[in-house]
């Protein structure tokens, strides 16, 4: 799962990220799923996760995004995450290099943005994008 704070604006600092990344962690087991790894950068978020066989992927979103909205905005009072967000499958013979992907997210966008990077995934997913949409 990925998503993006409003506007890519970087709210999520060196300072707390971890503290967010073990929030997300503990409300994704909270609600059933399997966490494997939480992580990302200034302006989004991964979750690599096991899904719950009884929760469903919008009721998972919707959760940890409104929580952890919620807790971020002890930080930043007018933090927001955008609207959106992606969910892809992964192959569990994937996992690993899924882990070692969101573990060097903050080394790999020195290089690449969000906006581009959520381009690149969607096209090796062969999912196309309406980019009036996409954005907010």
């Amino acid at each position: 799962m990925v998503f993006s704070t409003m506007g890519r604006a970087p709210w999520i600092s060196e300072e707390i990220e971890r503290a967010l990344y073990a929030f997300l962690d503990s409300k994704l087991q909270a609600i059933g799923n399997v966490p494997i790894k939480v992580g990302g950068c200034d302006d989004h978020v991964h979750c690599l996760f096991g899904l719950s066989r009884t929760v469903a992927i919008a009721k998972t979103v919707e959760n940890i995004k409104s929580s952890s909205s919620t807790w971020m905005k002890t930080y930043q009072s007018d933090f927001a995450w955008q609207l959106g967000y992606a969910v892809f499958s992964v192959d569990p013979q994937q996992t690993d290099g899924v882990v070692i992907y969101i573990e060097g997210q903050r080394e790999h966008h020195k290089g690449i943005d969000f906006k581009d990077e959520f381009r690149k995934l969607m096209l090796e997913h062969g999912i196309s994008i309406d980019e009036r949409y996409v954005w907010d």
